[in-house]
């Protein structure tokens, strides 16, 4: 039996860090994460006892910890090699405390990259458990239990059933909602952008632009006007050279920025990838708010460089973090080789690990050098000058490997190339071939993007690398949230043209406003978020979560107790949730009155109801519910109006006929759709209910059978049977009832009774599993009476 039991968090890292340890008489497994942690369903903490939490191991896990128990047990050593952070620290202490190891068995080692070098020096330098890391994570879930456990009951009784809040999450979820009424409110304005054309003879041309846009169409007219028997010249050249430095490597919030910008990958997806590589020993640890690295990861990357590119391409840097609370012992996201192009086959990993790889190795690079030359262009007519700018790069340094990406490129598309301009002489008169007007409309601010909240949320001083990607998983899953995308609006914009002597006004159109990814709040959470903010304003406020998160980093040093942290924040939470009961439901946002119907007087209102928000006439009685109505997608209950809500009235709408059977449009739990001889079929992002015509209706209903078809094994019609093809592989359906097919079955040649005979035996095995998780209930019931 090995003398030497390491325990880590999950399988993958274990694989990888008993590879390392094959011949140093360890044994390495995993705890699969949490072992235990507050039960679900209850308080489980003594508010009275100074917050005592309650842990209950995780049933799922009683297997895992009988091995590790058995494993300890023989071992002379257990070695604690969870993460190197609160939450890593908290799982080891657990594992200390469930198992039973006294503190001369149990060693706490960290490292922040699965290397054997890493691993190695880890277990030459021991040390005993941070309890105040332990304190200040346990601090965090006590008091996000507490906030959750206390607000969501109300929530339920004046809202609806079934909803919650969070401490961090209701706040982001604020910033939505707040971001969605600037838009709401947003009124365009427009102006005139004018963008002058020269020829320069042999095929080249110059192109120059006004600083400052004309405010309205007489003014852009009367600038045209002026220009048609002007005469142009260069009245002044500028070069100036410059540099551009490299971004730092990546922290977890800006990997989650670029990996969304660049990769389009969401924030979660980004940390699952992220935390495979780390695991698999490619990457250092991906929780991280530091851009400091090693001095052995500024060697490894100058002789990459080096090597690659040549002496005059390295340049060493040293970065500070600027992120509050960040710890400069910690490193940024790196390789943990940098001469390792190509760690898996998976393109999204191999993609993601590039990133990395690019980013970290351009932070050590030269600067790149620009010579940026910019011409003055003097109108003989006007007093405003024209200005052409372009650049040269003279070096490209780091720009070899890595240019940052923001949120806002997609978005500006008027931006110069900044590319060369053609050879240019002081003095140097031009021949105007064309001069527009065009004119250009102010934009509301931007939606956010699952990235851009990151990067607001660090910037409030909010959540830390750990929690970005649960936050904004929660507000997603408990449909505060919908990240979507959504197609644009069509405008009319006006384009004025001087060429030659002749001025032309044309109209044109354009697609404005497309989102894509972005998060939009939806009723529901519009409702919560209200509601929250009339009532628990502290709790909802940007600068008093900062603090809280401040509050956990001073316990973290040993700088705050915890157990007062704690009391000072419940006992001004908890007098504001008692007076919550004294609150009329009336009083809460989730109705509004739009009006009264125009033809038969009744009130009509949008309210929020059990599967979201609807629109309703009248108050209904006993005998007959009220008519009512689902809203669109995109339609908010605080802007839609009487005339918009009337038009949902007119569903379910009859469209036409197929096959001699009515088709019927409507909206319901799941969206909109199509309803034909008892057959749903779901419309499409592009189809509007109240406008889809017949013969979009027969396609849709074609395409869905012809899909259903090329999915479709065998049809045993009798029995009401399917074999059908899966995303899993093929599958039988017998009403609401799958059942995956064995390997060595051949779908094609199954026949109706063995077919039955695998439901049978399906039905049989989940028979038998349900009455052994009764005995097991019932077993710990009875426990629980003794």
């Amino acid at each position: 039996m090995p003398k030497n039991l390491m325990i880590v968090e999950s399988p993958a890292k274990a694989k990888t860090i008993e590879k390392y340890l094959k011949d140093q008489d360890f044994v390495v497994q995993s705890s699969y994460g949490h072992i235990r942690d507050l039960p679900k369903g209850e308080l489980a903490v003594d508010i009275q006892n100074d917050f005592q939490p309650t842990y209950e191991v995780d049933k799922d896990k009683k297997d895992i910890i009988k091995k590790l128990e058995e494993l300890a047990r023989k071992a002379d050593t257990v070695w604690l090699a969870t993460d190197d952070d609160r939450e890593g620290e908290a799982i080891s202490w657990h594992l200390k405390e469930t198992l039973g190891l006294d503190e001369n068995k149990a060693k706490r080692i960290v490292f922040r990259e699965i290397t054997k070098n890493a691993i190695l020096n880890a277990i030459k330098n021991p040390r005993q458990i941070d309890i105040d890391l332990v304190n200040a994570q346990q601090a965090r879930r006590i008091l996000d239990r507490l906030v959750g456990f206390e607000l969501s009951p109300i929530l339920w009784k004046k809202i609806k059933w079934g909803l919650s809040a969070g401490r961090v999450q209701s706040v982001a979820l604020r910033l939505i909602v707040e971001r969605e009424r600037e838009i709401e409110a947003f009124r365009a304005s427009s102006s005139y952008k004018v963008i002058a054309l020269f020829d320069l003879g042999n095929g080249k041309q110059l192109q120059a632009e006004l600083k400052k846009n004309l405010l309205s169409l007489e003014e852009a007219r009367r600038f045209l006007e002026d220009c048609r028997q002007a005469t142009f010249h260069i009245s002044a050249l500028v070069k100036k050279p410059s540099k551009r430095s490299p971004a730092p490597p990546f922290t977890t919030s800006t990997l989650q920025q670029e990996a969304s910008r660049k990769l389009g990958f969401s924030v979660a997806q980004t940390m699952t990838l992220a935390q495979r590589l780390y695991e698999s020993g490619y990457i250092t640890y991906m929780r991280t708010d530091s851009t400091n690295l090693s001095q052995e990861a500024l060697e490894m990357a100058k002789q990459t460089i080096i090597e690659r590119f040549g002496e005059k391409y390295s340049q060493p840097r040293q970065y500070k973090t600027k992120a509050s609370g960040a710890q400069e012992a910690h490193e940024a996201i790196r390789p943990t080789d940098f001469s390792r192009m190509e760690v898996s086959s998976d393109s999204a990993e191999q993609m993601l690990y590039e990133l990395i790889w690019r980013r970290a190795i351009a932070s050590q690079m030269s600067d790149a050098q620009i010579e940026r030359t910019i011409a003055t262009i003097d109108i003989s007519t006007r007093p405003e000058q024209l200005f052409a700018e372009g650049e040269v790069i003279l070096f490209d340094g780091f720009l070899t490997v890595y240019m940052e990406s923001s949120d806002d490129e997609e978005e500006d598309n008027s931006k110069s190339s900044n590319k060369a301009l053609p050879p240019l002489q002081e003095g140097q008169a031009l021949q105007l071939a064309e001069l527009k007007a065009i004119e250009r409309f102010s934009r509301p601010p931007a939606r956010y993007t699952e990235a851009s909240l990151v990067r607001k949320l660090e910037e409030l001083g909010i959540g830390r690398p750990s929690t970005y990607a649960p936050i904004i998983s929660t507000i997603q899953k408990r449909g505060y949230v919908v990240k979507e995308s959504r197609p644009g609006k069509e405008r009319t914009y006006h384009e004025l043209v001087l060429q030659g002597q002749s001025i032309k006004e044309l109209e044109k159109t354009e697609i404005y406003g497309a989102e894509k990814n972005k998060l939009f709040p939806t009723n529901t959470g519009i409702v919560v978020t209200d509601f929250l903010m009339q009532h628990f304003a502290d709790v909802m406020d940007y600068s008093f979560t900062a603090k809280i998160e401040a509050a956990f980093d001073e316990i973290a040093q040993g700088k705050l107790n915890w157990v007062k942290m704690l009391r000072e924040f419940y006992d001004h939470f908890h007098p504001k949730v008692e007076a919550t009961t004294l609150i009329d439901r009336k009083e809460v946002p989730n109705q509004r009155l739009l009006g009264t119907h125009p033809e038969t007087g009744e009130p009509v209102y949008v309210k929020l109801g059990r599967y979201g928000a609807y629109v309703q006439i009248g108050e209904g009685n006993e005998d007959e519910k009220p008519k009512s109505a689902s809203l669109r997608k995109g339609q908010l209950m605080e802007t839609i109006t009487l005339e918009e809500a009337l038009e949902l009235f007119k569903l379910p709408r009859e469209i036409g006929n197929f096959e001699g059977k009515p088709i019927v449009a409507n909206i319901g739990r799941f969206g909109p759709y199509l309803l034909h001889d008892g057959k749903f079929y779901s419309l499409g992002k592009e189809d509007d209910p109240l406008t889809v015509d017949e013969s979009r209706a027969i396609e849709i209903i074609e395409r869905k059978r012809q899909a259903d078809q090329e999915r479709s094994i065998k049809v045993f019609e009798e029995a009401g049977i399917q074999i059908l093809k899966g995303r899993f592989g093929p599958y039988i359906k017998k009403g609401k009832l799958n059942v995956s097919l064995p390997k060595d079955k051949n779908p094609a040649t199954l026949s109706l009774e063995e077919c039955e005979q695998l439901i049978a035996d399906y039905q049989e095995k989940k028979k038998s599993k349900n009455k052994g998780k009764e005995r097991k209930t019932n077993s710990s019931k009875s426990k629980k009476k003794e």
